[in-house]
């Protein structure tokens, strides 16, 4: 009887911190797409989970807390999946990680009367 080993599997989420560590370029993308889902609250948990991802990558959950003026405990429980930052954190952890929040139409313009 021949014993297989396998190998050791890396959780997703440690592979996903790991690139956004090394690529900025997908880290803004990653983020960008998550962000879309805050309009939904159905999917608003996955927002906030890749605001965390991008968070631990960028220093770590204490660092980005502590850099963006609030305790780490709020800002883990800020980017929760329940969680429900306020605009001032979500804006302080977004400078932290060298982005900023943009605008972009979620469809067509309507006419201003």
């Amino acid at each position: 009887m021949s014993k297989l080993k396998h190998a050791a599997s890396v959780p997703h989420t440690d592979t996903t911190i790991a690139e956004l560590r090394t690529d900025p370029a997908f880290a803004v993308e990653y983020l960008k797409s998550a962000m879309e889902e805050l309009d939904h609250p159905e999917h608003r948990a996955v927002g906030l989970l890749a605001l965390r991802d991008v968070a631990e990558a960028y220093g770590g959950l204490a660092t980005v807390a502590q850099e963006a003026g609030i305790t780490r405990e709020a800002l883990y429980r800020a980017l929760s999946p329940s969680g429900n930052p306020t605009l001032k954190t979500l804006l302080a952890v977004l400078h932290v990680v060298g982005m900023r929040l943009s605008v972009a139409p979620a469809g067509p313009i309507p006419a201003h009367r």
